[in-house]
């Protein structure tokens, strides 16, 4: 295990995640980790609040969440977001994370 992905950490049964944000790039997709965040580019642009509103839809999509159940805490109109993902399904999600860390390493 590496201590250095630190992209999210589990707050009781919500999950809090730390990205950066890459607005207007051909698909939604994770693109590994940018330090201790999660790098995901967002298909939409950084147009009021588009790119915001798909990054959420994105992760409730992959985190098999309702989206409204994914609240941005904190970088509305920055790149570095804060992300709680109210009552995430721990097993799934645990998944999910361990496939995008795995993503952070082998491109770096």
């Amino acid at each position: 295990m590496s201590a250095s992905v630190d992209f999210h950490r589990w707050i009781g049964n919500d999950l809090e995640l730390r990205i950066r944000a890459q607005p207007g790039a051909r698909q939604t997709e994770v693109n590994g980790l940018h330090g201790e965040l999660l790098k995901i580019r967002v298909r939409a642009r950084a147009i009021e609040g588009a790119a915001n509103e798909a990054l959420l839809e994105f992760l409730a999509d992959e985190l098999q969440v309702p989206r409204g159940r994914c609240e941005l805490v904190s970088g509305e109109k920055h790149r570095e977001k804060r992300i709680l993902v109210r009552e995430a399904p721990r097993a799934h999600c645990e998944s999910v994370l361990a496939r995008w860390a795995a993503q952070g390493r082998t491109s770096s």
